[in-house]
């Protein structure tokens, strides 16, 4: 199996090599040059609800004989190394897929782990090659990382301390929760963060900047751990295929998710794990009161624009990255990609709402994020719904007390590895909308495992 970008202007390239090179030359996403279909029989050889099996059934057939191949089983292993699991809300056919018993609490730890573990690999395989006396196969690799809250803590914590790799993390400064601030410069060492005088979106086109700075990779190794990385897309596919699959085998009938999403990487992985043969039923986005995604949803032209700031922060991205895989899995057909998801924007007024309501309505105290979904939900059973559903839970509300706080009648208590995360010092560096001020940063000797 190749990868080849949405834009289709780059090479194709193995599994290994699309990891490491994030963007595609042409500026595009990678994404498989074909989609496998798994057939029954292997659907079948599955074991039932173990999140490491299922990730690596899916993968398997997409590294094809690529160099990682032969540990596939491990990798799976190291990152899905804790629980994910659907738990029933009130309501009989309710569920909420609990993706934050992670390292920071949020659903971007299993993918994070998956990607840092397979580049690890990759690097001793390069070792390996070079002899064992050698110190280094390669020099220092700098992790590169946009994030809006909670992809920057787990990639922080997924790299950290890992040999030959370092991590720079941008935020949006005054924009992510005191908690998440905290998390993103807690991890010290090899990883730094800096707090950017803007949005996400203008996190996230310095990050591609960048990235797409021949002169800058020639002295600076990049890689990226956003959710354009097909180590992060990629992922997250096996949450939903494990549980769709443990209750088709239990119930005979699909699970239907609702996935609140800022950046649509969540998402298309759970559409990418259908479209290869998993019994998943309807996928429905929970947007914040960013438009791009339901406008164009509802038929609009995609435009991109500005993120509007909101209570569900970590979905507040106007410019969202991986609208080009939608489109590559539809076939390049707009109205096909409208068929393949809904899409329902929640305001902030509807997320304090639902949080107040959650614990006597649903039995949980959501994030805001999560909230989204949740009144996604409500909003499905108003209208006569009674399929099941499964609301992914993407963070834990600790993480925003800020937010949900005042509005719950009880404080949930915080995970124990995120609450030792925050009682570390933290310092993060501010940095301008300024691309380069960035390379400066980059090319700069400030950290290493």
């Amino acid at each position: 199996m190749r990868f080849v970008s949405t834009r289709g202007a780059a090479p194709a390239l193995p599994f290994s090599t699309a990891l490491g090179a994030g963007l595609a030359p042409d500026g595009g996403l990678y994404v498989p040059e074909r989609l496998p279909r798994i057939s029954a029989d292997d659907l079948k050889a599955i074991p039932d609800g173990r999140l490491a099996d299922t990730l690596a059934a899916l993968l398997r057939p997409l590294l094809g004989n690529d160099v990682l191949a032969s540990q596939l089983d491990a990798l799976c292993a190291e990152a899905a190394n804790f629980e994910m699991p659907l738990v029933p809300l009130k309501g009989g056919n309710d569920h909420l897929l609990e993706l934050f018993h992670g390292p920071t609490a949020a659903f971007k730890d299993l993918a994070a782990r998956f990607l840092a573990a397979s580049l690890a690999a990759l690097h001793a395989q390069q070792r390996s090659a070079h002899g064992v006396a050698m110190p280094s196969a390669s020099p220092t690799q700098t992790v590169l990382v946009a994030t809006s809250g909670d992809t920057g803590a787990a990639v922080g914590a997924a790299f950290h301390g890992r040999e030959a790799f370092r991590v720079l993390i941008l935020y949006p400064d005054g924009k992510v929760s005191p908690a998440q601030a905290h998390s993103l410069g807690a991890f010290g060492g090899n990883v730094r963060a800096l707090r950017v005088a803007g949005s996400f979106d203008d996190c996230q086109r310095l990050a591609k900047q960048a990235l797409a700075d021949d002169g800058l990779r020639a002295k600076v190794p990049l890689l990226t751990a956003n959710s354009i990385s097909l180590g992060r897309l990629l992922p997250q596919m096996g949450y939903y295929a494990m549980h769709a699959l443990r209750f088709q085998r239990r119930h005979g009938r699909a699970l239907n998710f609702i996935i609140p999403s800022g950046n649509l990487g969540n998402a298309v992985a759970a559409l990418i794990a259908r479209a290869m043969g998993l019994p998943i039923g309807e996928v429905v986005l929970a947007t914040n009161a960013n438009p791009t995604l339901a406008e164009f949803f509802a038929g609009a032209p995609y435009r991109g624009r500005d993120a509007i700031p909101t209570l569900a922060n970590a979905m507040d991205v106007g410019a969202p990255s991986n609208i080009e895989r939608l489109l590559w899995l539809a076939g390049g057909d707009e109205a096909a990609a409208r068929a393949l998801i809904r899409v329902q924007r929640i305001d902030d007024a509807r997320i304090r709402a639902t949080v107040a309501a959650a614990e006597d309505r649903h039995g949980t105290a959501p994030c805001p994020h999560t909230a989204c979904g949740l009144a996604v939900l409500d909003d499905l059973r108003s209208s006569g719904d009674t399929r099941d559903w499964a609301v992914a839970a993407t963070a834990h509300a600790g993480k925003f007390l800020d937010v949900v706080g005042p509005l719950l009648t009880r404080t949930p208590a915080l995970p124990a590895a995120f609450a030792a995360l925050l009682a570390k010092p933290a310092h993060a560096d501010p940095l301008a909308v300024d691309a380069d001020a960035l390379a400066a940063v980059l090319r700069g000797d400030w950290g290493g495992a």
